[in-house]
Parts: C-alpha cells; sequence; structure tokens
C-alpha cells in the first residue's frame, strides 16, 4: 500500500512534528485539533523548526515552502474521509483515544490505516474501538519527532502483515528507524525510561540529593545529554505520571508505583516546561531554577 494523504489528529508537540515529517517525506497532511489556537500553534512549531533547517543549510527556503505547502490546518474531521491513513496523537488517555478512533472509524475510507501514537496503551484494546482491527497499529515516535530517528511500531492481536509492512516502510520513508515492539504496557521505550525517572523522583522526595544534583550525577556520570527531572518535565509530568499508572495496572507489580511527589506535582497543577513549572521553575528569559526542594 502506498501512503498519498495522511491526517494527524493532534496538533500539539508530538502531532506538529509526525505532521512535518510526514510532510517531508511527501505526503499530503491534515492536521487536525480541536480548537484553532491549537493548530496555530503546531503551525508555528513545525515553521520554526524548518526555519532552523534553512539557517543551517540542511534546507533550502524552496524545500521549506513546499514542505508548509503540503500541511492543511483543519478543525474538522471531515477530511479524514479522503485519507490513506490516520495517526493519533492526542492526549494519553484510554477514553478519549477509543472516542476518537470510533468517530474516524465511520469517516474514514474503509481501507484506510489507523495509527495511534500512544506511548503506553494496548493497542489491541483501542482497536476493538473500530470496525478494522486488523488496519490498526501502533506508531510510537519519539519527542522530539523531527530530530529522533526512533519509531516503535506495535502490532494489535489481528493487525495484519500487510498494514504492519506498509506501516515500516512509511516510517524508512519518512526517515525512520522502525522496530517491532510487542503489545505489552509501555512496549520498550517507556517500560525502561520511565521507573528510571521514578526512581531519580524517589532520590529527590527521600531526601537523597537534590533535584540539580540528580540531573548532575545522571549527565556527567552517565553521559545523558538531559537529566531525568529535566527530561520528565519536558515530558510532561502529567504524562509521566499516567504511563506509570498504565505500568502498574497493567503489571501489578509495585515497582511500578508512581512517586508520591509526582502525583502531588500533578495535583497541583505543576506539569513542567509546558506549565512553566514541575521539577524546575522555567522563566521567561529562558533560564530554569530547582522548584522543589530537599525534604528536612
Amino acid at each position: 500500500m502506498e501512503f498519498r494523504k495522511v491526517m494527524v489528529a493532534g496538533a500539539g508537540q508530538m502531532g506538529s512534528g509526525i505532521a512535518q515529517v510526514a510532510a517531508q517525506a511527501g505526503l499530503e497532511v491534515w492536521l487536525r485539533d480541536v480548537e484553532e489556537r491549537f493548530v496555530e500553534r503546531g503551525l508555528a512549531t513545525i515553521r520554526k523548526h524548518l526555519d532552523r533547517d534553512v539557517e543551517k543549510g540542511r534546507k533550502t527556503a524552496e524545500e521549506r515552502e513546499a514542505i508548509l505547502g503540503r500541511i492543511h490546518p483543519t478543525l474538522d474531521l471531515g477530511p479524514a474521509a479522503g485519507v490513506d491513513l490516520v495517526i493519533e496523537a492526542i492526549v494519553e488517555n484510554r477514553e478519549a483515544k477509543r472516542s476518537l478512533f470510533a468517530e474516524l472509524d465511520r469517516l474514514a475510507p474503509p481501507g484506510a490505516i489507523f495509527a495511534s501514537n500512544t506511548s503506553s496503551l494496548p493497542i489491541t484494546d483501542l482497536a476493538t474501538a473500530t470496525r478494522r482491527p486488523d488496519r490498526f497499529i501502533g506508531m510510537h515516535f519519539m519527542n522530539p519527532v523531527p530530530v529522533m530517528k526512533l519509531v516503535e511500531i506495535i502490532r494489535g492481536l489481528d493487525t495484519s502483515e500487510e498494514t504492519y509492512a506498509a506501516i515500516r516502510d512509511l516510517a524508512g520513508r519518512m526517515g525512520k528507524t522502525p522496530v517491532e515492539v510487542h503489545d505489552f504496557p509501555g512496549f520498550v521505550s517507556n517500560r525502561v525510561l520511565l521507573p528510571m525517572l521514578n526512581e531519580a523522583m524517589f532520590a529527590v522526595y527521600e531526601g537523597i540529593a537534590s533535584v540539580e544534583d540528580v540531573d548532575t550525577v545522571m549527565k556527567l556520570g552517565m553521559n545523558h545529554p538531559m537529566g531525568p527531572l529535566e527530561l520528565a518535565d519536558f515530558i510532561g509530568l502529567d504524562t509521566c505520571l499516567y504511563i506509570l499508572n498504565v505500568l502498574y495496572e497493567g503489571f501489578k507489580d509495585p515497582k511500578y508505583r508512581p512517586c508520591p511527589l509526582l502525583v502531588q506535582l500533578v495535583q497541583a497543577g505543576h506539569h513542567g516546561r509546558k506549565t512553566g513549572q514541575g521539577f524546575y521553575r522555567y522563566e521567561a528569559d529562558g533560564s530554569r531554577v530547582p522548584a522543589v526542594r530537599l525534604r528536612a
């Protein structure tokens, strides 16, 4: 199957990145969200990334404009009726995703493939919201999408070989390296990553070291480009908590129990960079300072 037209449902950080790499691969892209401000923000992010590529000589101005010309903003799901593929990239919430896929299933052509960018939820379960479980698959991109090379591809129980092959080839066309992962909570990336982030949170919660010192240990001692608490803020603490809860419920293993400090921060509305405060407070000038103190 050759993909020519795709709808990306969700224009946030992940959705805008997916739309960009799809357009760069030559696809016509409908970038959809529920409010115009979300779509406009997504388009602004895409243009910012492309402008940087032009400045650094990775793309020409003509290539940038051609890519932007293939991205069509919309608040309507109606364009799904004419696409070959829908990639969902909305909030990491089972009910919200299932509701969206059920609506898309009524609109999209019977032969269209549905892919979810979920970072933790079972693909087999999401597929049951549609009448096309054989044409339903997980396509988990990494953040930031235009930069990171990996895509985890997750087959549901009924995903066909044809669907898998088509999505694997598309990932390559987008310049990504596809890795097939079985349909278990958290897949590989977040099953390994989130317990590490959670343990870093416990180190602060238990008074072992400060936020900055925990991050410094992992950056200088383990050669990580970002400290785990800085990374958690980047991902979104609400998203981290949701994924840990999926892992905890999915495996019934106490090693996935979310750190109480993470729970408190999310309850307080401190979700990381996107709210201006998480483990760090993010200032208007681009600087950051620790926002969580050691326990006495």
